[in-house]
């Protein structure tokens, strides 16, 4: 978070509100899918740390030998224990189809993919390696969350994109860090605008083509 303020105490407490906050948006989509599927409480906070929790420690364990911080930092486990409580004891009075769940899951994909992206740069990881290692901290937990889950993840849902507005927003981290561009300013903006493509995507029912073209019957040709 170096070129977002000037205060190195400064950066570090930027980094970790916006982690924390990635952790915790995450982790509700996770105690909301738990609830769905009927699981109990342990399940949901398990659920909740996988999905908060998974995209962190393979980012740490990617770019450094030390301890994740999911291990090494005990607040990291706050946001799953807090996002499961409020799922139990608010889950009967919000909707239970999927919106819910969509709008948390883009808002830790937003944020995600921008902090693992500063992670890997600060760390001294090349543009593409840096966006790379963005991309698999913003869809590496709703991944494990989903086969977790037993449901088709959202990276390979071919009616959706979900690893194109993680791209976006690595991408455009990178740019802005290279140039010097990068501020909580600049920073939230990016957030806004991956968490507004990934919603607009669903809603809308935008998706990439397909790896291969279908015939008329929907086959793919042999």
């Amino acid at each position: 978070m170096q070129a977002m303020n000037s205060d190195n105490a400064l950066h570090f407490d930027v980094a970790l509100v916006l982690d924390l906050l990635g952790v915790f948006f995450f982790a509700v989509s996770g105690s909301l899918l738990a609830a769905r599927k009927g699981f109990d409480m342990v399940g949901s906070l398990l659920l909740g740390c996988l999905v908060g929790l998974g995209g962190g420690v393979i980012r740490d364990l990617i770019i450094s030998t030390a301890v994740p911080a999911a291990f090494s930092q005990p607040l990291y486990l706050a946001p799953p224990l807090l996002a499961a409580v409020l799922v139990h004891l608010l889950f009967s009075h919000v909707e239970r189809g999927g919106r819910l769940l969509i709008i948390f899951d883009a808002g830790g994909l937003a944020l995600f993919c921008i902090t693992g992206t500063l992670k890997a740069l600060v760390a001294g990881l090349n543009p593409v390696a840096a966006i790379l290692l963005g991309v698999t901290t913003a869809v590496g937990g709703g991944l494990l969350r989903d086969i977790t889950a037993n449901e088709v993840p959202q990276l390979f849902d071919s009616k959706d994109l979900y690893g194109i507005p993680a791209f976006l927003g690595a991408g455009l981290t990178t740019v802005l860090f290279s140039t010097g561009l990068l501020n909580l300013f600049s920073g939230s903006a990016v957030a806004v605008a991956v968490f507004t493509f990934r919603i607009l995507a669903w809603h809308f029912g935008w998706h990439a083509p397909l790896a291969a073209r279908r015939n008329r019957a929907g086959a793919v040709p042999g």
